[in-house]
């Protein structure tokens, strides 16, 4: 092509080992995004980037340890307001860093305000007090006319026990999130818990599980198709047959099991470990015909699954090694040059030789991210086959991996309980706070107690904000980052990568 002379312009592709820089264009709304990611390290080029999947996935595990309408709404409309003011020169030119950081990262806060409206409805939260939207599927009147409640026996027993088994007590399940009556119960925190504890099992297997998913794409892209069937299929065997199941068997149990038959409901933590050892306990019931056999098969294709994933790469590179290569003809002295020969003005950029390798730009470092080392830079983190000339080199690396995936199939199932944990702490803070302040005030009805009630609600709003939003929030949201640099994207991103620095001529380079 012409650029304005007479001067002919080309492209000289200079062949080296080292990785291209990645540049990744963002916008206003995914710049905190991609911030996240490129904290851990940066994507090695044309690596699968996990930024648009957390556009979703992050807020939405914030929401589960955050669920409050009222909490999530005040955060939603502070993040508003700095969204509908992004463009004035006051927000924007703060000189304050923790401002700063709020300010660069307020789609991020929006988008975590708006899903914890949405998990606070799912859990009836509002400020730790029950919102009564549909009526409740428990009826009180119901129990009392249908059972042996008389005035002697309610005045014995300060506590009532509602049993859904009585015809007409519970009318089925509350439409959108947990009944309010849960509320003024209280076994309500042993229900919460049991709820919160299988779903945060349940999304933790499905989020790791949509990680390895996600590896496809750069086995297919990188053409290392034999990884699809010597690492994919044996990594989702293993997760699936373990982890998988017991997600399984907790959707069973919540199927099959009524409120009939619920006291003689075994134990799916029992029946997990005695899958592991091979037993069968008499005392806690099978869940279906057949259970024990179904677990042996299910724990021999996992342990089976792990050879596979250990030896099967090193033992595939190490034959195509030693098969016979060809040389393509034409291979040798193709690029070196147009025609044989320079046309004026042209640059000609000579490849370096091996030993005196250096960075593609000037200024950067072998690796800015936490698990990338000089080799991983150079071939950003998916080697084309061949390229370790080591055996031993390809099976420790290989054997390396496959221990970090299965031990952390274990550990990383267990982190994800950090959902249910930081979930009841801030529902037992919301609590505990209502309790010992805002309520304090409600206790005076006279005109006393209204003038008193101005003070406390000014101290329930400041520790609110304070307590709740600030430091729960910062909680929340580093547990919500742990989750995805640890558990999701270790599972299928390297991010050995470097960013692009276009090149530019400095500011005093023209006076």
């Amino acid at each position: 092509y012409q650029s304005g002379s007479s001067v002919e312009c080309f492209v000289q592709r200079v062949p080296t080992s080292e990785s291209p820089p990645t540049l990744i264009r963002t916008n206003k709304f995914t710049a905190g995004f991609q911030s996240i990611v490129d904290a851990y390290g940066v994507a090695s080029y044309q690596e699968v980037n996990p930024a648009p999947y957390a556009i979703i996935t992050f807020p939405f595990i914030f929401a589960i340890m955050f669920g409050d309408v009222g909490h999530g709404l005040l955060m939603f409309l502070f993040a508003l307001w700095m969204v509908l003011y992004e463009d004035s020169p006051r927000l924007r030119q703060g000189t304050n860093e923790i401002w700063q950081t709020f300010f660069e990262g307020r789609y991020l806060i929006l988008l975590m305000g708006a899903f914890s409206i949405y998990t606070g409805f799912i859990y009836n939260e509002c400020f730790s007090k029950a919102t009564v939207i549909f009526p409740s599927a428990w009826s009180v009147a119901t129990m009392a006319n249908h059972s042996s409640w008389s005035s002697a026996y309610l005045a014995t027993h300060p506590l009532l026990t509602l049993d859904p088994n009585v015809t007409g007590v519970f009318r089925g399940p509350y439409p959108f999130g947990i009944d309010p009556i849960w509320s003024l119960a209280t076994n309500h925190l042993n229900f919460l818990n049991s709820f919160k504890m299988k779903m945060s099992v349940v999304l933790g297997i499905v989020h790791m599980g949509f990680g390895v998913v996600l590896g496809i794409f750069n086995h297919v892209h990188f053409k290392q198709r034999h990884r699809l069937v010597l690492e994919f299929l044996p990594e989702m065997i293993f997760l699936l047959a373990l982890f998988g199941y017991l997600v399984v068997l907790i959707f069973y149990k919540w199927i099959k099991f009524s409120a009939a038959d619920s006291r003689v409901a075994p134990s799916i933590l029992i029946h997990f470990i005695d899958m592991f050892l091979f037993t069968s306990n008499a005392e806690n019931l099978p869940l279906y015909p057949g259970q024990v056999p179904v677990q042996t098969v299910l724990v021999v294709l996992a342990l089976a699954s792990v050879p596979v994933l250990l030896l099967g790469t090193p033992l595939y590179q190490w034959c195509r090694q030693r098969a016979p290569r060809t040389v393509r003809p034409g291979a040798v002295g193709g690029s070196m040059g147009i025609g044989g020969g320079l046309t004026a003005g042209a640059v000609l950029v000579q490849p370096l030789a091996t030993g005196e390798r250096e960075p593609l730009l000037e200024g950067q470092e072998a690796g800015n991210s936490v698990n990338a080392t000089m080799e991983d830079v150079e071939s950003g983190g998916h080697s084309p086959d061949g390229k370790h000339s080591d055996f031993a080199e390809i099976f420790m690396h290989q054997a390396i991996h496959t221990i970090e995936y299965c031990l952390g199939c274990v550990s990383n199932t267990a982190s994800y309980l950090r959902l249910w944990a930081l979930s009841l702490a801030h529902a037992q803070l919301s609590e505990v706070l209502w309790t010992m302040v805002m309520r304090n005030g409600f206790v005076r009805l006279s005109y006393v107690g209204g003038v008193v009630l101005v003070p406390v609600f000014a101290a329930f709003a400041v520790l609110t904000v304070a307590i709740l939003l600030v430091m729960e929030g910062l909680s929340a949201f580093l547990h919500a980052l742990r989750l995805h640099w640890v558990e999701f994207q270790n599972k299928f991103y390297v991010g050995a990568g470097y960013k692009l620095c276009p090149f530019a001529f400095a500011p005093d380079t023209w006076d």
